[in-house]
C-alpha cells in the first residue's frame, strides 16, 4: 500500500474496465505481474484530485470499488513491479497508464521526455525513467452505458446484396457544404441526412469505417506538424476517437457514436468498422510508455523468443500484439463484443489480420484467433473480413482464411489495374477475377462474396491518380517520397498529373469508369473508397496518412458529376440484376436438367473461346456471357431466382475492334453501358444479332437479351 492513498473498497474481478453502479463505479485491471495498481483520479488537466490502492486481486486481476463516482470521471493507473527489459518486463509507476477497457478516453499524448519509461536519449531503454508522465497523458473517462436505442432499425444485407463504402469519419464531411459547421468532420456529421441521403441515393449498402478506436498521433509526426489521420495507431480498443466527437471528449463521444450508427442504420445502412488490433501506438522498445507496455507487456506483446527485450514484429509499426495470449485474445473478444452489443455495430474489417492468426510465429487458420470467435454467439451474424495479410515471412495469405471470413483480394486489385493499363498476359487470370475467383475460394466451401474485390483502397493512388500519375508524389509526407509503394500498377494516360490536353482526359474519364464497371459486375462483394465517384484526388499522393487536410478530405466543390451518375446508374443495375450477384459459384459446363451453361466466354467472333485464345498472352479482349436462366440461387421462399441474360465486352486494345455477337442466344440485344458513349439511351440503343457492334478501344460495354 501507498501512504497517504485510499483504500478501495473490495469490488468485483469482473468485468474489466470502469463499469457504473447505483452507489459508485467497480474497477478492474488484469495486470499478472504487478505487485500493486494504484487508481488515480484526475481534473481535467491532469492534476490528482485523489489516489486509490486496489488491494484485492482475484485469477491476476486487481479490483477496487469507488463509491460515489461516476460518469465523467477521469482517471488512469501506476503500475508497480520490476523494471527488467532483458526479461521484458517493463514496469514503472511513474507512468500514468491507459486503462486498456477504457469506454471513453479524453486528450492526446503531450510528447515529452516524461511519456517513456525509460531515460530518453541515454541511448537505450535500461534506465528507468522517475519523470512523472501524468499531465502529458491522455485520461481515461468514466461512461454509462445507457443510450435510448428504442426504434432501432437492425441491419442484416445479405453478403450478395452487399456493396461496401469506405470512408473515413473526418475526411468525409470536413468540406460538405450541407452539413453544418460544427458537425463537420465528426460522427453527428457523418449521420447528418446530407451524408445518409448521399450514401443511399449512391446505392450502397454497408458503410465501412477507417479506424475509429482511440489513436495517437505519433511524436515524429507532431515533430514534421502532421497528424495521424488514418488512425491506425490504436491505445484505446473500447474507446470512440474523441477527436471526431462534436460533443467533446468527457464522454460524449460514446454517445455521439451511438446516434450515428442509429441514423446510418435508420437509413437502411450497415456499420463496419476497421479495427487494429495487430499492433498498438507504443511502437517498439525504444516506443513511449502509455498503456499495455506499463500494465503487461509480456502478455499483451510478443517479444522476441530468445531476446524479450525486443518486440518480435510482423506489422511494420514496431510492435505485434500477442494473439496466442489469453488476455490478450480475451480483450480483443471483449473488444468485438462490446462493440456489436453495446455499439451496434454490423461487422469488422480485421487491419493485417494473418499477424492475429500468428498461433505462435507461422500464420494458422486453425488458430485459437478464428476458433474463438467461430465459437462466440455474439458474433455469429456480424461480417467478418480479414486483410489477408501482413509483413512477416508467410504472411501474404489470400484465399487462405477459415469459412465465414470474406477477404480483401489483393489479387483481384493487381488483375484489374493491369489489365486497364495494358500490362497483363492474356486473359486468363482476368476471369477467375470476374467470376469471384473460384481458385482461391470455391475449395473450402466458401463463395463469390467471399472476395471484396476492390481496385483502390485508403492506402495507395485514388481512383483519379490511378489513371493520372505513374508515381508516387508523396513530398507533402515529409519523408523524401520515400513512403508508399512503389508497385502502383497505374498509368497517366500519357502525361505525369495534371494537364488540359483533351484526349487525355478524355482517355482518364474512360479508363475511370472502365475500372469502376469492371468492379460493379464482377460476381463477389465490391467495394468503393470514398469520393473515387467524384473525381476525388491527392494529387499523386498515394500514401496520405498523415495528411489531415484538404489533400485527404474531400472536397465537394470540384464533384465529376458525370462519374458520379455513371457510378449510381451502375450500382442501381447491379442491384437489379441477379446474374451479377450469384450466392454460388459458376458450374461452366451444363449439368443434368439445365438447358445452357451458366457462364459462357467469348471472342470477337461470338464464338466460345479456344484453349489457343487462353493461352494467347497478346489477348486484350474478352467478352462474358452470363445466363440469367441458370442461376443456383433461390429465394428465402424457395422459389428459383430468374434473370436477364447479359453480355459484358472488356476491350483493353488501343485500337476500335469489331464485335460479333453470339449467334442463338437471341436475335435483338440493348446496350446498357458503353463506357466510350456517357449518353444513357432510354429505352436503350437496340443492337441486332447480325449486326456487328463497333466497340471502342479501351472500353467496356454491358448488353441485356431483349
Amino acid at each position: 500500500m501507498t501512504a497517504g492513498n485510499i483504500t478501495a473498497w473490495p469490488g468485483r474481478s469482473y468485468p474489466l474496465g470502469a463499469t457504473v453502479q447505483a452507489d459508485g463505479t467497480n474497477f478492474a485491471l488484469f495486470a499478472s505481474e504487478a505487485e500493486a495498481i494504484e487508481l488515480i483520479v484526475l481534473d481535467e488537466v491532469g492534476g490528482m484530485l485523489a489516489a486509490y490502492d486496489l488491494v484485492e486481486r482475484t485469477d491476476l486481476v486487481w479490483h477496487g470499488f469507488i463509491p460515489r463516482v461516476g460518469p465523467g470521471m477521469r482517471y488512469g493507473y501506476r503500475v508497480h513491479g520490476a523494471y527488467n527489459v532483458d526479461v521484458g518486463l517493463r514496469h514503472n509507476p511513474n507512468k500514468l497508464l491507459l486503462d486498456p477497457y477504457a469506454r471513453a478516453i479524453a486528450g492526446g499524448v503531450q510528447w515529452g521526455p516524461e511519456a517513456f519509461g525509460y531515460v530518453l536519449g541515454s541511448g537505450d531503454d535500461e534506465q528507468i525513467s522517475e519523470l512523472d508522465s501524468a499531465e502529458q497523458m491522455p485520461h481515461c473517462v468514466v461512461v454509462d452505458d445507457g443510450f435510448d436505442w428504442s426504434g432501432e432499425r437492425r441491419i442484416d444485407v445479405a453478403w450478395s446484396d452487399t456493396i461496401i463504402y469506405e470512408t473515413h469519419v473526418r475526411g468525409f464531411t470536413m468540406r460538405h457544404p450541407d452539413v453544418p459547421q460544427e458537425l463537420r468532420g465528426t460522427y453527428a456529421g457523418l449521420a447528418h441526412p446530407a451524408a445518409t441521403e448521399y450514401f443511399t441515393k449512391l446505392g450502397i449498402t454497408s458503410i465501412e469505417l477507417m479506424p475509429v478506436h482511440h489513436f495517437v498521433d505519433s511524436k515524429q509526426l507532431v515533430e514534421r506538424g502532421l497528424a495521424n489521420y488514418w488512425g491506425y495507431d490504436s491505445i484505446g480498443y473500447f474507446a470512440p476517437e474523441a477527436r471526431y466527437s462534436s460533443s467533446g471528449d468527457g464522454g460524449g463521444q460514446v454517445t455521439e457514436f451511438k446516434a450515428m450508427v442509429k441514423a446510418l442504420h435508420a437509413a437502411g445502412l450497415e456499420v463496419i468498422l476497421d479495427v487494429v488490433y495487430n499492433h498498438t501506438a507504443e511502437g517498439n522498445e525504444m516506443g513511449p510508455t502509455l498503456c499495455f507496455r506499463g500494465v503487461d507487456n509480456r502478455s499483451y506483446y510478443r517479444l522476441v523468443e530468445d531476446k524479450p527485450r525486443f518486440y518480435y514484429d510482423v506489422t511494420g509499426c514496431g510492435n505485434s500484439l500477442n494473439a496466442g495470449s489469453p488476455s490478450t485474445l480475451q480483450l480483443i473478444m471483449d473488444s468485438l463484443r462490446y462493440w456489436v452489443s453495446e455499439m451496434h455495430v454490423d461487422g469488422f474489417r480485421f487491419d493485417l489480420a494473418s499477424a492475429l492468426a500468428r498461433q505462435f510465429y507461422d500464420v494458422d487458420k486453425l488458430s485459437a484467433f478464428f476458433d474463438i470467435i467461430h465459437q462466440d454467439p455474439t458474433l455469429a451474424h456480424v461480417k467478418l473480413i480479414a486483410e489477408p495479410w501482413d509483413v512477416g515471412e508467410g504472411g501474404y495469405q489470400v484465399g487462405n482464411f477459415p469459412v465465414r471470413w470474406a477477404e480483401w483480394n489483393g489479387k483481384y486489385r493487381d488483375c484489374i489495374r493491369d489489365y486497364w493499363r495494358g500490362q497483363i498476359a492474356g486473359v486468363g487470370e482476368l476471369a477467375y477475377r470476374l467470376t469471384g475467383s473460384s481458385d482461391l475460394y470455391q475449395g473450402d466451401g466458401r463463395a463469390p462474396f467471399s472476395s471484396i474485390n476492390f481496385v483502390t483502397a485508403h492506402d495507395g493512388f485514388t481512383l483519379c491518380d490511378l489513371v493520372s500519375y505513374n508515381d508516387k508524389h508523396n513530398q507533402d509526407n515529409g519523408e523524401d517520397n520515400r513512403d508508399g509503394t512503389d508497385d502502383n500498377r497505374s498509368w497517366n494516360c500519357g502525361v505525369e498529373g495534371e494537364t488540359d490536353a483533351p484526349q487525355v482526359l478524355a482517355l482518364r474519364a474512360r479508363q475511370q469508369r472502365n475500372l469502376v464497371a469492371s468492379l460493379v459486375f464482377s460476381q463477389g462483394c465490391p467495394m468503393l473508397v470514398a469520393g473515387d465517384e467524384l473525381g476525388r484526388t491527392q494529387r499523386g499522393n498515394n500514401n496520405a496518412y498523415c495528411q489531415d487536410n484538404e489533400i485527404a478530405w474531400l472536397n465537394w466543390d470540384t464533384v465529376d458529376v458525370s462519374l458520379n451518375d455513371f457510378t449510381r446508374r451502375l450500382l442501381a443495375l447491379r442491384a437489379e440484376q441477379p446474374v451479377l450477384r450469384r450466392q454460388r459459384f459458376f458450374a461452366g459446363q451444363v449439368g443434368r436438367g439445365q438447358r445452357r451453361k451458366d457462364v459462357v466466354w467469348l471472342d470477337d467472333q461470338g464464338l466460345e473461346m479456344t484453349e489457343a485464345e487462353w493461352d494467347d498472352e497478346s489477348r486484350r479482349s474478352l467478352a462474358m456471357l452470363l445466363n440469367g436462366e441458370e442461376i443456383p440461387d433461390h429465394t428465402p421462399d424457395g422459389r428459383q431466382i430468374r434473370g436477364d441474360t447479359l453480355l459484358i465486352i472488356l476491350h483493353s486494345h488501343h485500337k476500335d475492334m469489331s464485335w460479333t455477337l453470339p449467334r442463338g442466344w437471341g436475335d435483338r440485344w440493348e446496350v446498357l453501358v458503353d463506357t466510350a458513349d456517357l449518353a444513357v439511351d432510354d429505352p436503350p440503343r437496340v443492337v441486332e444479332a447480325t449486326d456487328a457492334l463497333c466497340v471502342t478501344s479501351r472500353s467496356l460495354v454491358v448488353l441485356r437479351r431483349a
